[in-house]
């Protein structure tokens, strides 16, 4: 992971993780992290030991630059391995470090770690009035399974239908016809202070709500899934 702080001194080109899930992200983190405040290297470097799971890709990219003195950021992607779905990623993500040693207003420590997935479903589950709730628990859920402590957890879902008109219909429509909704894009945001700086445990809690809002996962009693578009729903 390559840190950035004002000005950017470290900041490489993002490379994209190599295809054949032998390697992964951590392979191309910076080596060189004796000029960053300890507590923010130990947590660099804690980034570096999850593994990734079949059919989940990380790349870095650049960290924003106005939000904290030191950042570091990833874009993830799943793919799930039983859809028919004609895209190439059944959900997206971003998963963002921000770092002040001299802590800023609400997050109640030194640390805050901002992510985002995003998932398009079936246009069958955005009537549900759960679905709100269900995105959620993805969140909520993870943090239960991983067993990890955190700080002013909180987050928004938001889901946009949508719907096409005219040619999109198929053949021989008007301008004036509509389909129906014909999917829904759900997006959880979700932040929160990190109790020390093992920010790996962190990731792989995150790479877990990516997999899960795929539909790549067998969740317990009490989370409900919600797979990805040309997916069963379970």
């Amino acid at each position: 992971m390559s840190p950035y702080r004002k000005p950017k001194r470290f900041s490489p080109a993002a490379r994209r993780t190599p295809g054949d899930g032998q390697k992964s992200y951590r392979y191309e983190v910076t080596s060189d992290l004796h000029h960053l405040p300890p507590r923010f290297a130990a947590a660099l470097g804690s980034l570096r030991s999850p593994r990734l799971r079949p059919g989940v890709r990380l790349v870095e990219i650049p960290g924003p630059s106005r939000i904290a003195p030191y950042t570091v950021a990833l874009e993830g992607a799943a793919t799930n391995p039983y859809s028919d779905s004609d895209e190439p990623d059944d959900a997206t993500g971003r998963f963002v470090v921000l770092f002040d040693p001299d802590e800023q207003p609400g997050w109640q420590g030194d640390f805050r770690v901002v992510t985002m997935v995003r998932t398009t479903l079936d246009a069958e589950v955005a009537a549900d009035p759960m679905l709100d709730e269900v995105g959620w628990s993805w969140v909520t859920g993870a943090f239960n399974r991983a067993g990890l402590d955190a700080v002013a957890l909180g987050g928004t879902v938001t889901r946009v239908l949508s719907t096409k008109f005219g040619a999109l219909t198929g053949d021989n429509a008007s301008w004036g016809d509509a389909l129906g909704p014909e999917s829904v894009d759900v997006e959880v945001r979700a932040s929160w202070t990190p109790a020390t700086t093992d920010l790996g445990a962190h990731l792989q809690l995150w790479m877990d709500v990516l997999g899960t809002s795929a539909g790549m996962d067998s969740l317990p009693e009490g989370v409900t899934a919600l797979a990805s578009r040309r997916v069963a729903l379970r």
